[in-house]
């Protein structure tokens, strides 16, 4: 596997009159899958129209396929397949055509692997495209894009409005498609589950700021939440990690990004009797940096 980045940002701003984008600072590894997960509105769809091309950054640097960006983005485009919730194709012209129409444009269309694909995603190729529901549509970009075999897929958003099986379809086939190590994957949702399922690296957006970023398994590692038993008396510290912490009544709540053995000796030293020490889902880990993030930010900061 080759050790250059598909995706490089730094220092990345772009400022609207009501939305601003600050100092983004991404990188992903070529054969990795990055998840970028953020509420609606929090800077992902930017994010990715800065590195299609699509929008040009007021500042900072922006990398893709080690070209740079606005500047080399032909060259770069050649080799990413995009994708996203409101991709539009042409409603009155069926899918062997928009087939048929790639297969003219990219010298590395893989008509074998497209029929795979028709198969897989339960297509059929003569479908007019305004016949076909939300799930085939999304269905059927996909497979234009993958059937190009491009060298990095940035999809924004694919799987909104999927039934379970037609988004179980989907994520199966993006991790067929890193199986090609030299292939990668920026996957945006707010959709935690997809992304906790799919991705090596995760990266948390809100308010136009990267709050988090670290390979999945450190963030499932590391966060605990910690439900302890107290008296009137018990004088419960902050401790260095710890991003929220809550009492009613004899019980307490704590939420710690860095959790480790030591965290729970302390509060049994500071006279808290410890009831459990819980795992917690990406989902729950997102909120609770929003959460905390939010709380840090001053009224200038929010974009």
């Amino acid at each position: 596997m080759s050790n250059t980045l598909a995706i490089q940002m730094e220092a990345v701003s772009k400022n609207y009159p009501h939305f601003k984008l600050s100092d983004i600072n991404l990188s992903l590894e070529t054969g990795q899958i990055m998840g970028l997960i953020g509420p609606n509105g929090a800077g992902k769809s930017t994010t990715i129209r800065m590195l299609m091309g699509l929008i040009h950054q007021d500042s900072g640097v922006v990398n893709v396929l080690g070209q740079s960006m606005p500047k080399q983005q032909v060259a770069a485009k050649w080799q990413i397949g995009y994708a996203s919730e409101d991709l539009r194709l042409y409603g009155k012209c069926d899918l062997q055509w928009h087939m048929d129409y790639m297969k003219s444009i990219y010298d590395s269309w893989d008509a074998t692997y497209a029929q795979t694909l028709l198969k897989r995603f339960d297509l059929l190729a003569q479908h007019p495209i305004k016949g076909m529901s939300h799930g085939q549509r999304v269905k059927a970009a996909l497979l234009l894009m993958l059937a190009r075999r491009p060298k990095l897929l940035i999809l924004d958003e694919p799987t909104t409005g999927l039934d379970p099986v037609a988004r179980h379809e989907v994520i199966n086939e993006l991790m067929d498609v890193l199986l090609e190590g030299d292939r990668s994957i920026l996957f945006s949702s707010h959709n935690t589950q997809d992304v906790e399922q799919l991705s090596d690296q995760i990266t948390f957006i809100d308010k136009g700021r990267v709050i988090a970023s670290d390979d999945k398994e450190s963030f499932v590692s590391s966060w605990r939440r910690l439900r302890l038993q107290v008296d009137a008396s018990t004088a419960v510290p902050e401790m260095q990690g710890v991003v929220a912490q809550r009492r009613v009544g004899n019980q307490m709540i704590i939420t710690t990004k860095k959790y480790n053995d030591h965290l729970t000796q302390h509060y049994q030293q500071c006279g808290a009797v410890v009831q459990s020490v819980e795992h917690m889902t990406l989902e729950e880990i997102f909120v609770s940096e929003v959460q905390a993030s939010r709380l840090t930010q001053s009224p200038g900061d929010v974009a």
